[in-house]
């Protein structure tokens, strides 16, 4: 029984407006509809002739309509069905394609991917490739030991001694604000010649090394000349390795005193503001100068730590933060007379991009109150360090306090959690200008196997906040060549410009001893690297036998991916690694957690999954099968995975030996046929070492047709495999044209162009002129509609992206075009394959019309409209009826592709939430669709604008007019601490607020990396025809919905609203800014990780027999004793020793080493009392340089 239509207030109007000739196009459109072009009339439909098109007019009067039954609709559904599968029979031309490949199947062979032979042949090359990169590190490591061993310390080494190239040279020459250039000449500095080498993307130059020291690290100093001095020597090393293996790309050693000298030389990349690149804060050197760590920091938030103190704790925190990476675990808590977790963090997490984010926020608002509780802090961070219940490090375990200073010394805590083996070190920070008494500070750390720092000021936070790292590295060196093995770093954005690279890691140990029969030192000279660029470790995979929808992953101990085709980081910041985790490249299945979990086990396997992909504009979502198979990459922490899909088992493999037929086919790519063949787009590959890229592909055709023109396919310099099958397509979808194509008049049926992509790399468009609006990506394999049709079977439509279409006013003089197209499946031999798709484009407008005329009550040409009389009921229809009735061609996404309202062509491609938010809803709801939301976590975002631009700094204490007009304030430490940030705000400016004009025009500034929450949509598990009602009371709306059957297509039929009561909720499709899932909940079911194999703590190697690093007591802490230098034995009166760097390098370790006078080079409160020293230490970190200040004055006598 047909379901009467429904009435909002009021009956509805009865008859259908009279309908009037349109020539050739069925009835005439309303209002805002295109008039139709010029021309002779075109018939619209396969099924119904013309003359069923003629103008019939309705009978006046009121008539009953009704809403459409089920088997109407239905009926509709197969018609659209049938008219689809006709028109892509005809134009398609699938099944002469395959007809056309069987022709020439002399040509081509079938060959055939083996997935565990594949992925263990790549994870071979692979292997061979770091392994040549570790020779040459290992030869560098033993160079750099032997060269300082053999180097004697100069006391008197004057700047003028030493020649090198400073990197930095000349963009400090063209700073009139340079220090360099104020002081004058740079007779050291050599001035190079440079050429342009594309592996490096950069001018280089190889007879030399490239030295470049932080800003902040005075060059002249004598610590720095002698280990310039020494490292010189490393150049012949660097230029040998190059010999013997001409691929390396930077070969780098990263000092303990900061400076770092690469190879070849290239001036430095220096950026717009300060440059503040320090190798010591490099991922890859701290991961290669220590083991992993389990760290709590503790922040004194009492009442007397305030203002600028409290300032420069929450950015000490931060800076400590950036030293760790994602090998460690970190927790950070504030204390008065409570401790309590600064963030919604309850115990040591991941120290990952997005949990050091979180930590950073969370410090920003502690506020200062109560009285100081050491033994709360204290007590709080040995209970997170001795939690054996969650996932942590295991390895180097710490505390880090940042105090403004106390008295007591909590040695009761000490007792009960860390006395007698003091597994746990402790540093401690005194923070800020004051008159506290600093030996209790000094006391835990030393008595803690740790080492006490002071931060009097912004200049000194820096370094002291990585100074730590030197402690850490001694176990390293206790354990020889054991420690000796190479690290791969996670994936990272290069400092000089080559891309995102890895880099093996091996440390430097210093082995030189103080005297005949004493203990050899405790010391990391610094770190070796070798990057090796992603680019590089691609190109030992498949490149194209895999299909458009095959690739090749590799992913480390961490779960981040190494290599991964959704590897893509819009924006990098060379500060931070590349961290995208496997689970997060691809959508999220139980399925590949057990993969990615037994990869990190370094483990073999294969495993046949069905899964979720999104397509490459991001737009959909398709349920596929894959067979993923993996293996371990020996002798690294990395494990190689092969994702194919079943019809990629197999591939084509030209075989044009016939060279006349290869001259014949590859006529066909010339310009001049294409008015007759079509024209031709060919994939932008690698075909040929000297053939020049071009993002436009006619330029790139041109390049290619002029170097075939001097090579051959069979050339050396060419990749034959590409070549050969390129051209074998051309002749392939020429013929295609031959046969099908050339004899069809594209007009009768509303077609605006036909076309075939193939594997070989060819596009072929016809006619000649349809590529004049072509629009897709001319690699096959990077377009979306040809990855999307190998995955589906049927026709894929594919309406135009919204942002492609012009406004209605301007529709008048264009054609939007919808692409169908479908895979082309081989079966040969009983082998399947897929190795082309073919198409369409049709003719928005006018398969609009024919759409509604197809889901019309006319069911044959004989027949004319059904007229309705007074008292007669009819069935309204989408041609008739589209006042009333809504029809409309949703594709698998949720995007329209047809509507039977001329209002809403401008709207195809658009998500229908967004024309239709009620019936989207209705749809979602009653499961026609289902939705997948995910994170791209690789995004670039505009940044947010500065939230504090006035005209004070940020945080700096400002003092009123009676602190000016005391005498005693001028003395104090406040006004020293003022005077202090007003100098150190001159260079480090970013610190207190930022400037407009610079950020305008720097393009990191302008755009950082951030979150983006992705929603798609994809068909749900409804197939059958299906009848709902949308209940909103008084307007509640019937419709129905059923899927075409091979395609991609849902037909709705539904009332058209007249109230707005049904107006609900709006499905989201956009993609929206987020702040990603909530980090406080995922930390409490972390992902499945490994850390490195082997740790290096001082415990650990107390557990292995090794010696210890305390063999005695405590001493204790009296003043201190004169110190001497182990080169010289000269004595150094107690001033001068106290005034030296706090880091001593070539020194043997002292239970006092650990305690730092850096309050007396920056401020020192004045009761504060230097600490003990090493009888044996020798400078070798110059002092951080303060603006405009004689370099005499920081070089020790």
């Amino acid at each position: 029984m047909a379901v009467p239509a429904r009435t909002c207030g009021a009956s509805r109007p009865g008859p259908a407006r009279t309908a009037l000739p349109w020539p050739g196009r069925g009835p005439r459109p309303g209002p805002g509809a295109r008039r139709p072009p010029s021309g002779p009339p075109r018939p619209l439909l396969l099924l119904l002739p013309p003359l069923l098109l003629l103008p019939l007019l309705a009978a006046p009067g009121a008539s009953a309509y009704s809403f459409p039954q089920q088997h109407t609709m239905q009926h509709w559904a197969r018609r659209l069905e049938q008219e689809i599968d006709g028109v892509m029979r005809i134009f398609g031309g699938v099944q002469q394609l395959r007809e056309i490949y069987k022709d020439n199947r002399n040509l081509f062979e079938v060959q055939e991917n083996e997935p565990q032979k594949l992925v263990e042949k790549v994870a071979g090359d692979i292997e061979s490739l770091l392994d040549r990169k570790v020779q040459a590190l290992k030869r560098l490591a033993d160079a750099a030991e032997n060269f300082q061993k053999a180097h004697r310390w100069q006391d008197n080494i004057k700047e003028e001694d030493i020649l090198y190239y400073d990197a930095k040279a000349d963009a400090e020459l063209d700073d009139p604000e340079s220090e360099d250039v104020e002081r004058g000449s740079k007779a050291s500095t050599l001035r190079l010649d440079f050429v342009e080498d594309s592996n490096f993307k950069n001018k280089v130059n190889y007879s030399y090394t490239a030295v470049q020291i932080p800003t902040d690290i005075y060059k002249g100093s004598t610590v720095i000349l002698n280990e310039l001095n020494w490292t010189e020597a490393l150049e012949n090393v660097f230029i040998e390795n190059r010999r013997q293996d001409p691929t390396l790309l930077w070969q780098v050693f990263g000092s303990a005193t900061g400076v770092t000298r690469y190879y070849p030389a290239t001036p430095w990349r220096a950026p717009k503001k300060i440059d503040l690149y320090d190798v010591r804060r490099r991922p890859w050197y701290i991961q290669g100068a220590s083991s992993p760590k389990d760290m709590v920091i503790i922040v004194d938030v009492s009442g007397s730590v305030s203002g600028l103190t409290l300032k420069l704790m929450k950015t000490s925190v931060c800076e400590m933060l950036d030293t760790l990476s994602d090998d460690d675990y970190v927790n950070v808590a504030s204390f008065n007379e409570k401790a309590q977790p600064v963030s919604c963090f309850t115990h040591l997490v991941q120290a990952n991009v997005r949990n050091k984010k979180v930590f950073k926020e969370a410090v920003q608002g502690m506020v200062a109150k109560g009285t100081t509780g050491y033994k709360a802090g204290f007590e709080y961070a040995f209970d997170q360090l001795q939690n054996s219940n969650i996932t942590r490090a295991n390895c180097n375990k710490m505390i880090m306090m940042f105090t403004d200073g106390g008295e007591d010394r909590v040695q009761d805590v000490f007792e009960k959690y860390n006395w007698p083996n003091r597994t746990v070190r402790v540093f401690t920070f005194s923070v800020g200008q004051h008159n506290y008494d600093v030996t209790p500070l000094q006391w835990m750390a030393c008595a803690n196997k740790g080492y006490y720092f002071e931060i009097p000021s912004i200049g000194a936070i820096r370094i002291n906040t990585q100074e730590y790292l030197d402690v850490l590295g001694r176990p390293m060196v206790l354990a020889g060549k054991e420690a000796k093995q190479v690290q791969w770093t996670n994936v990272y954005e290069d400092a000089l410009g080559l891309g995102l690279v890895v880099t093996g890691t091996l440390p430097v140990f210093n082995l030189t001893q103080d005297g005949p029969g004493e203990k050899k030192n405790q010391l990391i000279l610094g770190v070796m690297g070798i990057d090796v660029a992603l680019n590089d470790i691609k190109r030992l995979t498949p490149n194209y036998t895999l299909g458009a929808n095959g690739y090749v992953f590799a992913i480390d101990l961490n779960g981040y991916v190494l290599l991964h085709p959704n590897l893509k980081p819009q924006t990098t910041n060379f500060r931070e690694p590349v961290t995208l985790d496997f689970l997060d490249a691809e959508l999220e299945d139980e399925n590949k957690e057990e993969i990615r979990r037994s990869m990190i086990d370094g483990n073999k396997g294969h495993k046949q999954i069905r899964t979720l992909v999104k397509s490459l504009d991001e737009r959909y979502v398709d349920e596929v099968m894959r067979n993923y198979t993996w293996v371990p990459i020996r002798s690294t922490n990395y494990s190689l995975g092969l994702v194919l899909p079943p019809y990629s088992t197999f591939y084509l493999q030209a075989n044009l030996s016939d060279q006349i037929l290869q001259v014949k086919y590859f006529e066909f790519l010339l310009p001049s046929s294409f008015e007759s063949e079509g024209h031709v787009f060919i994939a932008p590959r690698e075909y040929c070492k000297d053939l020049n890229a071009s993002d436009n592909n006619t330029e790139f055709l041109k390049n290619f047709i002029e170097l075939m023109e001097k090579v051959t396919p069979d050339s050396k310099q060419c990749n034959n495999f590409l070549l050969h099958n390129l051209i074998l397509d051309t002749g392939i979808t020429q013929q295609l044209v031959e046969r099908v194509w050339r004899d069809q008049d594209l007009n009768t049926y509303s077609l605006l162009a036909v076309f075939a992509a193939t594997d070989g790399g060819i596009t072929r468009v016809f006619p000649n002129k349809a590529a004049d609006d072509w629009t897709e990506n001319p690699e096959p394999f990077n377009a979306s509609f040809y990855r999307r049709s190998l995955d589906n079977h049927g026709y894929v439509f594919k309406p135009p992206h919204q942002d492609a279409l012009l406004r209605p006013l301007e529709l008048e003089n264009d054609t939007v075009g919808i692409l169908v197209s479908t895979a082309v499946e081989l079966s040969l031999g009983g082998r399947t394959l897929r190795p082309a798709v073919v198409g369409v484009k049709l003719d928005l407008e006018a398969w609009a019309e024919k759409f509604k005329v197809l889901a019309s009550n006319r069911t044959h040409q004989d027949q004319p409209q059904k007229q309705c009389g007074p008292s007669s009921h009819c069935e309204m229809d989408c041609e008739v009826n589209n006042e009333d009735l809504l029809c409309v061609l949703l594709d698998d996404g949720g995007f329209l592709v047809l509507s039977n309202q001329n209002h809403q062509w401008d709207q195809v491609g658009r998500f229908f939430s967004e024309v239709d938010a009620n019936l989207m809803l209705a749809l979602y709801n009653n499961s026609f669709y289902t939705r997948k939301e995910s994170y791209d976590y690789q995004a670039a975002c505009a940044p947010q604008p500065p939230g504090n631009l006035g005209a004070a700094p940020r945080g700096v204490f400002v003092p009123t007019i009676a602190d000016f007009l005391n005498l005693a304030w001028w003395t104090s430490a406040a006004a020293w601490s003022l005077f202090q940030q007003l100098l150190y705000g001159l260079i480090y400016h970013s610190w207190f607020q930022a400037d407009p004009a610079e950020a305008e025009g720097n393009p990191e500034a302008r755009e950082s990396s951030c979150v983006m929450k992705q929603t798609q949509y994809y068909f749900g598990s409804v197939n059958a025809s299906y009848n709902a009602i949308i209940d909103c009371g008084n307007c509640s709306r019937l419709f129905h919905a059923q899927r075409l059957t091979n395609t991609n297509l849902l037909f709705v039929v539904a009332e058209k609203p007249l109230c707005s009561q049904c107006e609900g909720g709006r499905l989201l499709q956009k993609e929206t800014h987020s702040d990603g899932p909530e980090q406080c909940e995922l930390v409490q079911r972390p992902r499945y990780r490994r850390g490195p194999h082997i740790c290096f703590d001082y415990n650990a190697t107390v557990r292995r027999g090794r010696r210890t690093l305390h063999p005695g007591p405590l001493p204790s802490l009296g003043r201190p004793a004169d110190l001497h230098l182990a080169s010289s034995r000269r004595k150094i009166p107690q001033t001068v020793a106290a005034e030296l760097p706090s880091r001593r390098r070539w020194a043997s370790w002292s239970p006092c080493s650990c305690c730092s006078s850096w309050a007396c080079l920056l401020g020192r409160s004045p009761k504060s009392t230097p600490t003990p020293r090493a009888a044996s230490e020798r400078p070798l970190l110059p002092l951080p340089r303060p603006p405009r200040l004689s370099p005499a004055s920081h070089t020790p006598p």
